[in-house]
């Protein structure tokens, strides 16, 4: 098995943690290896405890380990928090010019001397620590200066400038550490929430309406910039109510659209979803969960809207609602899921969480993968917007087209939109919207609503981001098989069973205090999940730990 380690990087908020991490990450990318950065962070501008964790490996990692090779601290504080997760034979990169400590392992700079030789920000210390930590892995210095160049593109080269003075620095005062060797092609270091934004781009969105929110924010800020490259209109009104009654007259309006927001932003959207429901209005919500409830703890994560989401919105009306687990899964599904809304015309959710949002993972996507799906538009005379038909699918038209009245409310209607209250016709119009949902199960059934890792009497079933740590977790385990559940609404019945049905114990892994995906299953197929491994501090399943629980119930 290959070895797999962890650059750990501490700071205050403002000094840049989050910046080297992805420097560092990008540096081992472009090497080639396998690497997950975890991004952990308070609610606060400057201040507080930021930091970063960088594992690499040359096989395949899913999620980040606390325990560390090499802590690079930009503060004094970092030490005293991270040395507890210092493995035996461990590094400390630390600014000598700035504090002192008191540890053999110990490699001291002066970050902030270079800083004032270099005559660059203050913001732009923290590059000389990745200069430091270049040559202490055995690198020649073009690599780390391609990076700079590959991230801050015409802004490298203050970054270059400080960064080299470190290199050198360090190259005549200590000896490498590691000599790490290309090992293949670099993929693409990417989060979440960019291939949310990607995937919906791919399939022909036009729209996306948010108001800032963590952890949904960064699809807004990563489609603002793109905005002009692709052809996007994107909107931030004054709050969530408008957000989703935005989206909802962009769709009605003929446009692809998507809406972000976390579950106190969604809380305020249940009436427009309600009204989604109703008038049959395609739109996809991105909801990217925090810790809550309320306000919560809003930079940390948790899976515990899903009962939330699978039941919002009031009256009865179908939805789909879909929780990708990595930034590839995010890519297929967020484009797969703006198809199927255009297709069946029915709201549907994207449930994120704040690892899968924000953390950065190299991954190989597939872009050809996903392609614009079709909808069924008007064709003809006598427009009925809710026109009755067989698979409940009503043609689509929009306004400005020639010789056509459409209509769209919120009151329960007939065929043409025209309010009504006689008992018949509800009935009807009832049957209408659910009668899609035969046909949506089918449609799903063929797509990837669970993914299966490996083979084994015990299961382990999860969902969401979870699966990160448990695919590190189980390895080194036997007989144990790894069940991820995708799709949430249409629940993916048979195959959930089929795998479930013959299993000598089976195992829940989530993020919240009830074991939400554990009672979801046992109400979709009777069968009841034996353990629950529940974490619901704000943080996410560290592999080896959650390891270390593993191994105690699949004896």
């Amino acid at each position: 098995m290959a070895s797999i380690h962890t650059i750990t990087l501490g700071g205050k908020a403002g000094q840049g943690v989050k910046a080297s991490g992805k420097v560092v990450g990008e540096l081992l990318n472009e090497l080639g290896y396998n690497v997950v950065i975890l991004d952990d962070y308070p609610s606060l501008i400057s201040g507080g405890h930021n930091f970063n964790r960088v594992t690499f490996s040359e096989e395949k990692v899913y999620a980040a380990y606390k325990e560390t090779d090499i802590l690079i601290a930009l503060d004094k504080n970092t030490v005293e928090k991270h040395k507890k997760d210092l493995k035996k034979e461990h590094y400390i990169i630390f600014d000598s010019s700035v504090f002192q400590i008191e540890d053999k392992n110990s490699i001291g700079i002066p970050a902030e001397e270079f800083m004032k030789k270099a005559d660059v920000p203050k913001r732009m210390r923290n590059s000389s620590f990745a200069g430091a930590l270049c040559y202490l892995l055995g690198l020649d210095f073009d690599k780390l200066s391609h990076v700079f160049k590959l991230i801050f593109k015409n802004k490298a080269e203050p970054n270059v400038k400080i960064a080299k003075l470190a290199y050198n620095y360090t190259k005549e005062n200590y000896k490498p550490l590691l000599k790490l060797k290309k090992k293949g092609k670099a993929k693409k270091l990417t989060t979440g929430n960019e291939e949310i934004a990607e995937g919906a781009v791919k399939v022909g969105m036009e729209v996306y309406i948010a108001y800032p929110m963590t952890p949904s924010s960064s699809i807004l800020h990563y489609l603002a910039k793109k905005a002009p490259d692709y052809g996007l209109k994107v909107v931030q009104p004054e709050n969530e109510i408008s957000v989703i009654n935005m989206g909802l007259g962009s769709a009605y309006a003929g446009k692809r659209t998507m809406v972000g927001t976390s579950g106190g932003g969604f809380a305020l959207m249940q009436e427009g979803f309600s009204l989604a429901g109703m008038s049959e209005n395609p739109i996809v919500v991105v909801e990217s969960q925090r810790a809550g409830p309320s306000s919560g703890v809003p930079t940390y994560t948790c899976q515990a809207d899903m009962n939330f989401l699978l039941n919002a919105g009031h009256g009865e009306f179908p939805r789909i609602v879909v929780a990708p687990g990595t930034p590839d899964q995010a890519f297929y599904k967020s484009g797969e899921l703006l198809n199927l809304v255009w297709k069946y015309q029915v709201p549907a959710i994207l449930m994120a969480d704040k690892n899968l949002s924000e953390n950065w993972m190299n991954v190989v996507v597939d872009y050809k993968k996903v392609k614009k799906g079709k909808e069924k538009m008007f064709k003809g005379k006598d427009y009925k917007r809710y026109k009755i038909s067989k698979d409940g699918i009503s043609p689509l038209a929009f306004p400005g087209t020639k010789n056509v009245v459409v209509k769209s409310i919120s009151y329960e209607h007939d065929e043409f939109g025209i309010a009504i209250e006689d008992a018949e016709n509800i009935k009807k119009m009832q049957d209408k919207r659910f009668s899609k949902v035969k046909h949506i199960e089918k449609e799903v059934d063929g797509l990837e609503t669970i993914k299966v890792y490996g083979k084994g009497e015990n299961v382990i079933v999860t969902w969401g981001s979870s699966i990160g740590s448990v695919l590190e977790a189980v390895k080194g385990l036997n007989n144990v098989k790894v069940v991820q559940i995708i799709y949430l609404e249409p629940f993916p019945k048979k195959k959930v069973m089929a795998q479930l049905k013959k299993a000598k114990k089976i195992i829940g892994v989530e993020g919240n205090v009830t074991g939400q995906l554990c009672e979801l299953i046992a109400g979709k197929t009777g069968i009841k999940v034996d353990k629950k491994i529940l974490r619901y501090d704000g943080r996410e399943f560290e592999p080896s730990e959650l390891n270390s629980q593993l191994k105690k119930e699949v004896k």
